[in-house]
């Protein structure tokens, strides 16, 4: 993995803004309507060679593939594995807690105001595991990387190809279990097939970014419980994760991390101080930290408590998906300084609270933000490097 030897590097999480006729296509295949295959494919191929070079255009240094290919972050999964099902959700059973349940046991009224976007109504389905787990997504997984590769060909820069998968345990929370007799062995199952994608990525020579949002979002899922308890549920999930890593080399390995990035309170986000050794107990050279928002911004301060481990690299969110705000450069050199005295220049890199996709307002601002995160990282390179 490459590192800041001589400047700030830059990267960003993962979800770029998908075309229109693009999201419509993805959109009518989710739905499971007949989509012209070679449509489909020809125009995820424009769609990729465009946004890699927007990526080199506003300044990134590590990039990817926008996940242009998949409806959204996490139910791409349910395609490459086997032994799942969608079902309507039962009217009368009780609905299981999502990412805001803590705030929205304290902010009732701001939830229902945002029905819309939170509440979850009687056509509602829902995807459970019903038999055993397979993964049959490998044909997918190379046309990814194939598209990927075709571009990168034409491509005459110093940039980093990455390319994010999802974590068994966030897979864990969206995918239900009707099968497995225990979490443990549903998380295996997950993991031993999920394998085969992070290995196909690792293999074509590519950074694989884990993407796991369920690190720190299942505490506000599961309300009852205490910091002890829910540090025993991660390393569950850590341990499953691990254990699909151990046949990658750890140099290859990013890990993303975030507080389920929803627009919402987030008051009762867990703090990263109690959860920041489970995080770097996770198989991989860089961790990728929300650190822009009002949440997260002053946990900055962890740092001065705990010690990068030797090797290892920090990317904390320079730039955030929470506002439309265009951050500041001179904001963005501030934020990379301070990291850069705790951690040290070469172990530090810049980068996106979350995949800003879809959670800002126009793909115009993904590019400004992005712009700006060059802009700011240039600022903060000439004061580290003279």
């Amino acid at each position: 993995m490459k590192r800041s030897t001589d400047r700030i590097r830059t990267m960003h999480a993962g979800s770029l803004p998908r075309p229109t006729d693009l999201r419509a296509m993805l959109n009518d295949k989710a739905r499971g309507d007949t989509v012209d295959a070679h449509a489909f494919e020809s125009r995820v191929a424009s769609a990729v060679a465009e946004v890699v070079q927007k990526q080199i255009e506003s300044g990134m240094d590590s990039v990817n593939d926008g996940e242009l290919s998949k409806p959204n972050f996490t139910n791409y999964a349910r395609t490459r594995l086997s032994g799942f099902e969608v079902r309507p959700m039962d009217a009368n059973a009780k609905l299981p807690q999502d990412i805001s349940a803590r705030d929205q046991q304290e902010f009732p009224g701001y939830f229902e105001n945002r029905q819309g976007a939170f509440r979850r109504g009687p056509q509602m389905t829902q995807v459970v595991c019903n038999g055993p787990i397979t993964y049959i997504g490998l044909q997918e997984t190379q046309a990814d990387i194939s598209r990927f590769k075709n571009v990168l060909d034409t491509v005459n820069q110093d940039v980093e190809p990455y390319l994010p998968a999802v974590a068994p345990g966030t897979i864990e929370h969206w995918l239900r279990n009707d099968y497995y007799p225990s979490d443990e062995a549903y998380l295996a199952a997950i993991a031993d097939a999920m394998q085969l994608e992070y290995k196909a990525i690792a293999d074509a020579g590519f950074v694989l970014q884990i993407d796991d949002p369920d690190l720190p979002d299942a505490w506000n899922i599961y309300t009852d419980m205490s910091v002890p308890e829910y540090r025993k549920f991660a390393q569950l999930r850590i341990d499953a994760l691990n254990h699909a890593l151990r046949d990658i080399p750890q140099e290859q390995i990013r890990l993303h991390v975030c507080w389920g990035s929803y627009h919402g309170p987030h008051k009762f986000d867990i703090p990263l101080r109690d959860i920041v050794d489970l995080i770097l107990s996770v198989k991989a050279e860089t961790y990728s930290i929300e650190a822009a928002n009002p949440c997260h911004e002053h946990e900055w301060e962890v740092w001065k408590d705990v010690k990068l481990p030797d090797g290892k690299t920090l990317i904390p969110g320079v730039v955030g998906h929470c506002t439309d705000f265009i951050e500041h450069p001179e904001l963005v050199a501030q934020r990379l300084l301070r990291y850069a005295d705790l951690v040290g220049k070469e172990n530090l890199q810049a980068g996106t609270d979350c995949g800003l996709g879809e959670r800002v307002g126009h793909a115009e601002i993904v590019w400004a933000k992005f712009r700006a995160m060059r802009d700011g990282t240039d600022i903060a390179s000439s004061k580290l490097w003279g």
